[in-house]
């Protein structure tokens, strides 16, 4: 094999080994955290925790931040306790910025691994190939704002899903970037909302109740968010169906 090949082939292969890592971690993070990373573990350490937090405040957040970022970047399990820990240990405000800053800057982390790994030449295979493949990637680019906000206002696609298949039909990091960080906040002020009153809920030995997503005080603004999302791509189809 002629050296120009051998060296292509290599930086291949370097360029799919971060997507290649954060996909094998995420595989085995299931199997071996999917029980450490719980609400029960956080309801253990709760004092230790506050303890901290009350003797090093900056290196808290730091260490908190930088902790959401590794679960989301490698697709560990624990990403709604994390956000639970956002609001438990710092608040709505500014828990919920704790919270966002760590779940974005993971989601860009993701989005940047699987599109150098994979992302740019299967768009572009896409693109070329033609057919319906072809057709589906225009469409989600003719409406790329709408479906963006909608994958992070919904959460009908999983959190790791919703940052892989934006790399994978050629979208812009800029793009990515102000629709994730942007269109998680609505979610993460629910949970971190939750978060925040854990101490009660720590208090009667209880459970926190997730499913106040599912409310209409909190369910109904959502979906009007995701209506407005969709919006422009509604029009668009209005028109050419005209």
């Amino acid at each position: 094999m002629p050296p120009a090949a051998t060296t292509s082939g290599a930086r291949s292969w370097l360029k799919r080994l971060p997507i290649l890592v954060i996909l094998a971690t995420a595989l085995l993070g299931a199997i071996a955290l999917r029980d450490e990373l719980s609400f029960e573990t956080l309801a253990r350490h709760r004092e230790d925790l506050l303890a901290f937090r009350d003797a090093h405040y900056l290196w808290a957040v730091l260490g908190f931040v930088a902790g959401y970022v590794v679960i989301v970047a490698l697709s560990l399990p624990g990403g709604t306790v994390a956000t639970l820990t956002g609001g438990f240990l710092f608040g709505l405000f500014p828990g919920v910025l704790y919270n966002v800053a760590g779940a974005g800057t993971g989601a860009v982390l993701v989005f940047l691994a699987a599109r150098s790994g994979f992302g740019a030449a299967l768009a572009q295979r896409l693109e070329t190939a033609g057919g319906k493949a072809a057709k589906l990637q225009a469409a989600l680019r003719e409406n790329e704002w709408s479906v963006l906000f909608l994958m992070r206002l919904v959460p009908l696609v999983p959190f790791f899903i919703a940052n892989l298949i934006p790399a994978f039909v050629g979208t812009s990091l800029a793009r990515f970037a102000v629709s994730t960080f942007v269109g998680i906040i609505p979610g993460a002020l629910v949970f971190t909302s939750v978060g925040s009153g854990l101490g009660e809920v720590f208090a009667k030995g209880e459970a926190p109740d997730l499913g106040i997503i599912f409310t209409p005080p909190v369910l109904l603004p959502l979906l009007g968010l995701a209506a407005l999302a969709a919006l422009p791509m509604l029009m668009r189809a209005f028109k050419g169906a005209q």
